[in-house]
């Protein structure tokens, strides 16, 4: 890795730079934390860092990560200090390439039934996450993604307690209902739930009553509440694990444009038809399927069905889910686009996820090493954070 910069300019030359629709060995310069110059050839001026033919990307865009979460509890039922957990998380990400997280968030709590541990979290942990962002303690930059549960008791109160200044970029429509979407099949629903937070077959099946009841009563409701909300902050709005193409008509009526997840061939198709952007997680593809039955990443992506990785629950497979689809697709700038270009365009940020005069200087130097991603710098901003 490189020495960090203090001043504000900098030259990255000798790079295999990874364009929009190519790939050219060239330079890029920066200045105050902007691209001002992207140039084919090697550059000669005094304090250019030869990056000795290594790839350069843009700073990673990660959509829906669960990684603070696991950071605020690293265990069931045991809470570790906000502060320092996001201090981590943020880390964490800036050591695998992301440099523009939209930290995902559920609202939404279980009140009545409280043996998942579904309680409110959302509000004070973004306040401090927000606050800690406007004193300069962050590394990259952060957004939030409210993972708004309609299958819970308070997600409209909890909605209420935010704002258009919280930086909410995503608004997500999530329903676990039981028997459905995600946890059709209710077994492996089990091995979930009573792994995590070691049920009883009598608890579990308690649990699965009572969730299904309480969507009957105010899944309606919630889902209405979701979708204003997201027309409040000026969020993007996604849709989760849709299934089917009456999942994807309902979602396309609501206006939502990003689907997260679909579970099936079927309703990523619909997607396509209704030009919503298609997301999958990376651990998908690593893993070479999903965790939970569904549709495989893979399939997706050779039937020209995926659009956006996201890291979802390990932050490090971002990177290497673009290269190993670059592998698959034979297309290192269409895959690359995958976690940076393409998510930018979905949320709305123009200033940021292509190596482009003008744009921020969030960028990553990665070698790959037999399928491994070996970074040897990340910058944020211009700023060098890993």
């Amino acid at each position: 890795m490189q020495m960090r910069y203090e001043t504000s300019e900098m030259i990255l030359t000798n790079a295999d730079l990874v364009l929009e629709n190519e790939v050219v060995r060239g330079t890029v310069c920066v200045s105050e934390g902007v691209i001002t110059a992207v140039d084919t050839g090697r550059s000669a001026r005094a304090g250019a860092v030869d990056c000795d033919g290594d790839l350069l990307i843009p700073g990673l865009i990660e959509l829906h990560t669960d990684n603070l979460e696991r950071h605020i509890q690293p265990r069931p039922k045991v809470d570790w200090p906000h502060g320092a957990a996001i201090i981590a998380h943020d880390g964490e990400l800036a050591s695998t390439g992301i440099t523009t997280v939209f930290d995902a968030l559920r609202v939404g709590s279980v009140v009545s039934n409280n043996r998942t541990n579904y309680r409110e979290y959302a509000r004070p942990l973004a306040s401090e996450l927000l606050d800690m962002r406007a004193r300069g303690l962050l590394r990259i930059s952060h957004f939030l993604h409210l993972r708004a549960e309609v299958c819970s008791e308070t997600l409209t109160e909890e909605l209420d307690k935010f704002g258009a200044e919280d930086r909410v970029g995503i608004v997500s429509i999530m329903d676990h209902t039981p028997g459905q979407r995600q946890f059709r099949d209710l077994e492996k629903l089990r091995a979930y739930v009573c792994g995590k937070h070691g049920l009883s077959d009598d608890q579990f099946e308690e649990h699965v009553a009572h969730q299904v009841a309480t969507r009957e009563r105010l899944g309606a409701a919630h889902e209405t509440a979701a979708v204003a909300a997201a027309a409040r902050f000026g969020a993007v709005l996604a849709s989760h694990d849709d299934t089917d193409t009456g999942h994807v008509t309902t979602s396309a009526a609501h206006g939502i444009r990003l689907a997260e997840f679909p579970t099936t061939v079927e309703a990523a198709q619909a997607c396509k038809d209704n030009g919503i952007a298609v997301m999958m997680g990376a651990p998908n593809l690593i893993r070479g399927g999903s965790h939970s039955g569904n549709v495989a990443a893979e399939e997706l992506a050779r039937l020209d069905l995926l659009d956006i990785f996201s890291s979802d629950y390990v932050p490090s497979a971002l990177m290497s889910a673009a290269l190993r689809l670059a592998d698959l697709w034979g297309d290192l700038p269409r895959a690359i686009a995958t976690v940076t270009s393409a998510p930018a365009r979905a949320t709305g940020l123009d200033d940021r996820g292509r190596i482009a005069e003008g744009l921020r200087a969030d960028l990553v130097r990665v070698r790959p090493v037999e399928g491994v991603a070996s970074l040897r710098g990340v910058w944020s901003h211009g700023r060098q954070v890993g």
